[in-house]
């Protein structure tokens, strides 16, 4: 038997001046007799993605009541309940190096976001030697990251401009970001949606090509144009859909960072770097989210953190009736309209998650979606924000880790039980093995 149809190369890319995309998973980048031991159905890609939530939860209305299978989701989860077949919750789970070590006192913020991904206790510094540990975001990275263009991606929706010190003895740079590559090195979160843009598509864009292209309304998918035609037609209708959907995708994204940079472009001058932020925080979290999806679609990526807010954040959200700043109200000294309005935060913050995961779970991919091939991990280094304790952590996982993941599941493990283990386990659910990660004792059962 000949075979005569040659497949894609996986790492296929679309090229044009000042754009290179690369595509989806298609079927003609699978070898025509590729067999089920090699094939993407077997094998797929694994994603993992980090999702960060600032100052606590409320967690009588965060955790289920009941473990095991037969569980009502709380009120804070309610926005989960179409993805419930995708979800694990993970109860009492302790980041015991973010408490506070004899004799070193306030510094809580800083110390949760920090040991959320590492389990290392930080250097208690408020000068530029901060030490933490390696997070396992970039233990995956070194081996997910391997055939990416990037390998990882670090996002935030919430603009860092203050240095110096954020906590008590603890230097800004701690709150700054949740990734960290080597014990010393940190790793920046991005907040502009423009620069993650053009560093997911665009290839060197300067500022006079990105006002052009405002301008005149112009798409960098344009330049791509006769790129898109050859492809086509050496594609099946499959796959000529799945790509359009995918471009579709990526213009629709790449005119809503359009509009946020024209709002900014009236009142400011471009900077080489273009900067500015939707308005609207519900707009600007679901852009970032979306911007992590196109990633995931495309491959560039594999591995992403997103940090919905920084910890100590005193946003506000009034567009959701909560007018006060995150961060006061956190300390909310159990009064029940305070309270309330607490959780009311959490839930909304939880409803920016599932809509993520309705990217994902609309998004095909190989022999399923992107969300089957995916586990997501959602939660704080911070348990109960009014008391700074770090203990009953909110946690979810969330996605089928190419088939490794069991949804639909409450599990409540003893009291204290180390975070670090989840971290270990997470690593094993997308192939990267770990012995151990900061202060953790072993793996988690059952997850």
């Amino acid at each position: 038997m000949i075979i005569t149809r040659k497949a894609l190369s996986r790492r296929t890319f679309l090229r044009g001046a000042g754009a290179a995309l690369a595509l989806p998973l298609l079927d003609a980048m699978v070898p025509a007799l590729a067999t089920a031991a090699n094939s993407s159905a077997a094998n797929p890609v694994r994603r993992l993605s980090f999702s960060y939530i600032p100052n606590g939860a409320i967690m009588d209305r965060f955790r289920p009541t009941t473990d095991g299978t037969n569980f009502e989701l709380p009120p804070s989860l309610a926005a989960l309940e179409r993805h419930r077949e995708h979800l694990v919750v993970l109860s009492n789970l302790e980041a015991r190096q973010a408490e506070a070590a004899e004799g070193e006192g306030p510094g809580n913020h800083a110390r949760a976001g920090t040991v959320w991904l590492s389990g290392v206790r930080p250097k208690r510094t408020d000068g530029a030697d901060v030490r933490g540990g390696k997070t396992i975001d970039q233990i995956a990275a070194d081996e997910l990251g391997r055939d990416t263009q990037l390998r990882s991606l670090e996002v935030a929706a919430e603009d860092f401009n203050v240095v110096g010190g954020c906590d008590v003895g603890y230097a800004c740079s701690y709150v700054n970001t949740l990734c960290w590559r080597t014990p010393t090195r940190m790793l920046p979160m991005q907040t502009d949606p423009g620069v993650i843009f053009e560093r997911l598509f665009g290839e060197g864009l300067g500022p006079e090509v990105r006002r052009r292209h405002l301008s005149q309304d112009r798409s960098i998918l344009d330049s791509i144009a006769g790129d898109v035609g050859r492809l086509q037609k050496r594609l099946g209708a499959a796959d000529a859909s799945r790509v359009a959907e995918y471009l579709d995708s990526v213009r629709e994204v790449e005119q809503r960072v359009q509009k946020m940079e024209a709002q900014v472009a009236e009142k400011i001058e471009l900077p080489p770097t273009p900067v500015g932020v939707p308005e609207l925080y519900d707009d600007y979290a679901k852009l970032m989210y979306d911007l992590q999806a196109l990633a995931f679609q495309a491959d560039i990526t594999r591995v992403s953190t997103f940090m919905l807010g920084r910890e100590g954040s005193t946003r506000t959200y009034d567009h959701i009736g909560v007018p006060d700043p995150h961060h006061s109200i956190s300390h909310h000294g159990n009064v029940a309209e305070t309270v309330g309005r607490v959780a009311k935060i959490n839930a909304y913050h939880v409803s920016l998650f599932s809509y993520f995961l309705d990217r994902l779970k609309e998004t095909p991919d190989g022999d399923g979606t992107l969300l089957d091939h995916s586990l997501l991990m959602y939660g704080s280094g911070m348990g109960n924000g009014n008391l700074h304790h770090h203990q009953n952590l909110p946690c979810l996982l969330v996605g089928g880790a190419g088939g490794r993941l069991k949804g639909g599941r409450h599990i409540e493990y003893p009291e204290n039980t180390s975070l670090s283990n989840a971290l270990v386990s997470v690593l094993d659910k997308v192939g990267v093995h770990c012995e151990s990660i900061g202060d953790s004792t072993g793996r988690l059962d059952h997850i």
